[in-house]
């Protein structure tokens, strides 16, 4: 595989569950109530079984608004986000680990690869001693 393979989208026959389930994105409330486009984007591992993992954000979140999560992203259709931004059609098929950006100046959206996607933090205690082990 060519790394030119590596940067495009799955195609039907290679999709994988990951990419099928879901219908559903976490977007800034900023799209919604200050009007702004979506200018950064990335696809994480799903969290349940609506979630596509993608995360869609203006690029003027602060760090606090990013913290309030339940209060600040909204479960949107990904469907109504292509429908309300067609540009981002066909970036929606890319897979987990795929993070994009468009500057405002440009219209066009450009791949990110020096960007660490958030991951959830769990606590795993992990023990070999069978009496300590918990159900």
């Amino acid at each position: 595989m060519s790394l030119d393979d590596i940067d495009k989208p799955l195609s039907k026959e290679d999709e994988t569950a990951q990419t099928k389930n879901g219908f559903l994105a976490l977007v800034s409330k900023l799209v919604f109530d200050e009007k702004l486009p979506v200018r950064f984007m990335y696809k994480t591992v799903p969290a349940h079984l609506n979630d596509t993992g993608w995360r869609m954000f203006t690029g003027y979140e602060t760090p606090e608004f990013l913290e309030d999560e339940m209060t600040n992203l909204l479960p949107v259709e990904v469907e109504k986000m292509t429908h309300l931004d067609p540009s981002l059609s066909e970036l929606v098929d890319y897979n987990a680990g795929t993070v994009w950006e468009r500057a405002p100046e440009s219209e066009g959206w450009e791949r990110v690869y020096d960007f660490k996607i958030p991951a959830d933090q769990v606590e795993v205690e992990i023990t070999n001693d069978v009496d300590n082990f918990k159900h």
